[in-house]
């Protein structure tokens, strides 16, 4: 375990240049505002799955069993199995989060890695180099883009908040006494989420579905920057369970999250 601030600052430098690698790996594939160079397959489900989300994931496998040895391994592309669940730490990946906007030339993806450790998200790194951000984190140690500190927003009220809302709620956050602006979403969900970290959104909720490599990195990094996330019936995430799936996700600064909580459970019956 990696039990000291020493320890957890040392891993998330060489997370962060693991998860440039990496999207150097996926940038070699992405051409801006076209299609991808890369070979396009779709899972069961119809979501995409292409060779550099193979690629990366193949290098950062590789290059967790050193950077990490005895953790266990979730990827979005790989096939999960139940040894994680025996593990006190866990690695978990998304190789590109946001495939759709990566096939169609959209810069809104990202490499996102975590360390879990006891369930709990301890270091994540979120990597959108179409973007040029670099988004970091360590517990305890305060949350980062392109190594400068970042924090929630101050607002105080949810009144006239910028809202990253679901499509199928949009409407419903549009007719809100709170007087929302609606912000553009992000295709990657952990740059929705980092980007209300960084105070540039002050409000994010997600429709169920999510998978924990989708958050788990970004998680760590809303937290250091004063924030929360967490599902419809509120409490603090924890990973490495059997299932990696969620239900709604809000994500909020602190001083806004039992109001954001409130409004996103209204918002699922459908009443202001």
């Amino acid at each position: 375990m990696l039990s000291t601030q020493t320890d957890l600052s040392a891993f998330m430098a060489r997370l962060e240049a693991v998860a440039r690698e990496a999207g150097d790996i996926a940038m070699a594939y992405f051409r801006p505002a076209e299609r991808t160079s890369a070979d396009v397959n779709y899972k069961s489900g119809g979501s995409p799955v292409t060779e550099a989300d193979l690629a990366v994931d193949r290098f950062l496998f590789e290059q967790m069993a050193s950077l990490a040895p005895g953790a266990g391994w979730l990827s979005e592309e790989t096939a999960d199995t139940a040894e994680r669940l025996s593990r006190g730490e866990v690695i978990v990946v998304d190789p590109i989060d946001g495939t759709t906007a990566f096939v169609r030339g959209d810069k809104r993806w990202a490499v996102s890695i975590a360390l879990i450790e006891q369930g709990c998200p301890v270091v994540g790194v979120v990597h959108a180099p179409a973007l040029g951000k670099t988004f970091a984190a360590r517990k305890g140690g305060g949350a980062f883009l392109n190594g400068e500190a970042i924090g929630v927003s101050p607002r105080e009220e949810l009144a006239g908040a910028r809202i990253v809302s679901p499509r199928d709620k949009t409407e419903f956050f549009e007719k809100s006494a709170y007087c929302f602006k609606i912000a553009p979403r992000a295709p990657s969900l952990a740059l929705r989420l980092t980007d209300v970290a960084a105070g540039a959104n002050d409000l994010a909720i997600a429709s169920p579905g999510a998978r924990d490599w989708d958050i788990a990195a970004a998680d760590v990094i809303l937290s250091e920057a004063g924030g929360l996330l967490s599902e419809i019936e509120g409490g603090p995430l924890t990973y490495n369970r059997a299932s990696s799936r969620r239900e709604m996700l809000v994500a909020a600064p602190r001083a806004l999250f039992n109001e954001s909580l409130a409004l996103a459970k209204a918002a699922m019956k459908g009443k202001p």
